[in-house]
């Protein structure tokens, strides 16, 4: 006789937009039957996860308007989730969600994103840049008074799950610096096909940087050093630091706001070079770079460190400076690089190989 099918649920701390989602919705296709708990989801990932998806008190009123000050409230809702009836309870989280509370014959695997990035590795730079707008010197107050306990609430939830998964060799050493566990490392699914299947060009012109627009993904870096030394550079997206980059750069520098999904192929399998410039947990943005055949040109540190191959991927730069990236742009010519091995490589973190690697660990477990 076959095993029993395990009744699963995942938690996820919220659904808006961003490789984490990425992530839950993996879990999704490997469990389409499971509940996906989350504080808040929008309407357009509540349909992509099919109706799966369970929301409480944090998604009406309101409550989604004041999400990035509620960190109490999400850390209630999560541990009074009734979870007692599942054989596995899978949560996805870089805050919350991974405090959830089981029984014993549940086991809990969390796939970890970060340690809580504002309680932990970037404190300081939520200080110096919380996000609010006008609103940020509250948000340096509260975050200054209530980081100590809710830092003490975070370790208390990291030792939780029975077993913890990283994303990254990155994360998995700084699970093991402020959590004090072991981890295993499963890169997240990148959805390859996306970039892995448009023709490349014929020519590669130019240098292209693309992401959400914030002050610590350091875009800054990409438009000093291309208008610094006369560079094409296309940068792809907006938020917040977008202004600030527009008002430092030279006449060769192209901003791209509006770009639908079905054209971001064609921008990245055109470059010459991908410039990541940013001290991330993984990159998705880079290994969808590596998809389209493109090299990077990266800053040693974090996830890149996981899929630069100096010399075959890509490129590194040692400082997180203007100076160390115009060091690299002014020798990237001297490279050659074979886009087809860039695109091959890339297949290393496809769905397929996060989907098996999933189900390997977990039929260990049971």
């Amino acid at each position: 006789m076959g095993k029993k099918p395990l009744k699963v649920a995942i938690v996820h701390d919220w659904l808006i937009e961003g490789g984490a989602e990425r992530v839950v919705y993996a879990l999704h296709k490997l469990y389409p039957d499971a509940p996906i708990y989350t504080s808040y989801c929008t309407d357009e990932w509540r349909k992509r996860m099919d109706g799966k998806v369970v929301t409480g008190f944090l998604q009406k009123g309101p409550f989604p308007k004041l999400r990035k000050f509620i960190p109490f409230l999400r850390i209630w809702w999560f541990t009074h989730l009734d979870l007692s009836s599942y054989d596995l309870v899978i949560s996805s989280s870089g805050a919350e969600a991974k405090g959830i509370k089981t029984k014993p014959g549940t086991t809990h695997v969390n796939y970890c994103h970060a340690p809580t990035h504002y309680y932990w590795s970037r404190y300081d730079e939520y200080m110096e840049h919380p996000g609010f707008g006008a609103l940020d010197p509250l948000a340096r107050l509260g975050l200054k008074l209530l980081a100590a306990p809710l830092r003490r609430w975070d370790l208390k939830a990291s030792k939780r799950p029975d077993v913890m998964i990283a994303n990254s060799t990155h994360i998995q050493k700084e699970i093991k610096k402020y959590y004090g566990r072991d981890s295993v490392v499963i890169f997240p699914p990148i959805d390859l096909d996306r970039f892995g299947k448009e023709p490349f060009a014929k020519k590669r012109q130019g240098l292209l940087a693309s992401g959400r627009q914030t002050p610590y993904k350091r875009l800054d870096l990409a438009v000093r050093a291309c208008t610094e030394l006369g560079l094409p550079l296309t940068v792809i997206g907006r938020g917040p630091d977008h202004q600030r980059l527009v008002s430092m750069a030279g006449p060769t520098i192209t901003f791209l706001t509006g770009v639908p999904d079905e054209e971001m192929a064609k921008h990245f399998v055109s470059a010459k070079a991908f410039i990541f410039p940013a001290f991330d947990d993984f990159g998705v943005v880079a290994v969808e770079a590596l998809a389209a055949g493109t090299p990077l040109i990266a800053y040693r540190g974090g996830g890149s460190l996981d899929y630069v191959a100096d010399g075959k991927t890509g490129v590194f730069f040692d400082k997180q400076d203007t100076e160390s990236l115009v060091k690299v742009l002014q020798k990237i010519d001297t490279y050659s690089f074979d886009h087809s091995y860039i695109r091959t490589y890339a297949k290393h973190f496809s769905p397929t190989v996060f989907r098996n690697r999933m189900t390997d660990l977990i039929e260990k477990l049971f």
